[in-house]
């Protein structure tokens, strides 16, 4: 079975929007597939631009930090959105939250929102915002919404393979639509089928990607399907692992080989680390960037711009795109 496609019919009243740290374009390619048209697209790195350009050559792109954008121009607009930098809140970063630039975007992005009134906005985030400082972020962040006294806020947790995506990947979704619009917003309802590995990498065609040195080659040749770290002997387990051997936990992304049977773990920023190993199921190689994007539902022709460590970077960060149809779809039952 191959990943459906999410329906399409809503062919009437297009709708404009503005999406800041838009990255590699996931979030808008699923909303342009949806009938919504860029106006503006922002993100302060130069790659992410060059990509943008590439597939969204009919927006204005703008490189730049969010905060040196004049957003006058663009009062009213149907949706402004952004996937703001989430380092700040992940479970892997070091949390500092709203006390790190990045993370100080959002408080940003409210005013901005203050000042533009969208009819709708969308903020996407990791799902460790949701409990960051025993929940306080999120407190500080949707009360700085609430003084804005304009909109009505829906906050939900998705994970994408809910919607299409051959992955588990949770992001948190943060939506508001302006009290003047009389439709209730609803998060898309789940998908029935659930993709795995199996329907993108099966003919997959061969791409640019990483290789093993030949030592993590020869302990990744031991490792089966589905399997990681701990279907080495004992000895490799030991020598491999050092220390962390002896500090307990799961550390279950270590050397870990995915499944065709399943859907991808979350993919990062690099397909080759060593506590988050994305190998092949197959075969002994870490994921390629076209097996990437397929992973993140990126249409096979979309286009990136920059180095191998700079595409997988993008492709990693990115919203899947099926995701971002299927929250589309619901963000377009309201305008329209």
């Amino acid at each position: 079975m191959k990943i459906s496609q999410l329906d399409q019919s809503n062919k009437t009243n297009q709708k404009f929007f503005v999406e800041v740290c838009a990255g590699a374009g996931g979030l808008s390619s699923g909303f342009i597939s949806q009938k919504f048209k860029p106006v503006l697209l922002n993100d302060s790195d130069k790659n992410c631009v060059e990509t943008l350009k590439l597939n969204h050559p009919s927006a204005n792109i703008y490189h730049d930090r969010m905060e040196n954008i004049n957003f006058t121009s663009y009062s009213n607009i149907d949706l402004l959105m952004g996937g703001l930098p989430c380092q700040s809140f992940s479970f892997a970063g070091n949390q500092k939250g709203l006390r790190d630039k990045r993370g100080n975007l959002i408080l940003k992005f409210i005013e901005v929102v203050g000042n533009v009134t969208p009819k709708v906005f969308l903020i996407e985030n990791v799902k460790g915002l949701m409990t960051h400082n025993n929940s306080l972020t999120l407190k500080k962040i949707l009360d700085e919404i609430a003084k804005l006294n304009q909109y009505k806020i829906y906050c939900e947790v998705l994970n994408s393979n809910d919607y299409n995506v051959p992955q588990n990947r949770h992001r948190l979704f943060i939506v508001g639509v302006h009290t003047t619009i009389t439709k209730k917003f609803k998060f898309p309802k789940k998908q029935n089928y659930k993709p795995v590995l199996r329907d993108v990498l099966e003919n997959c065609p061969s791409s640019d990607g990483y290789a093993y040195k030949k030592t993590k080659y020869e302990l990744m040749k031991l490792i089966p399907e589905d399997g990681c770290w701990t279907n080495l002997p004992a000895d490799k387990q030991k020598a491999y692992l050092g220390k962390s051997y002896y500090s307990g936990g799961g550390k279950r992304g270590i050397l870990k080989r995915l499944s065709m049977n399943k859907p991808s773990l979350t993919l990062l920023t690099n397909p080759s680390q060593k506590q988050t190993e994305r190998c092949h199921p197959k075969e002994t190689r870490p994921l390629q960037i076209l097996e990437y994007a397929r992973i993140q539902t990126f249409s096979d022709t979309y286009k990136f711009s920059g180095s191998k460590a700079q595409i997988y970077k993008q492709i990693g960060n990115a919203v899947p795109v099926n995701l971002a149809k299927a929250l589309a779809q619901e963000v377009m039952r309201v305008l329209s």
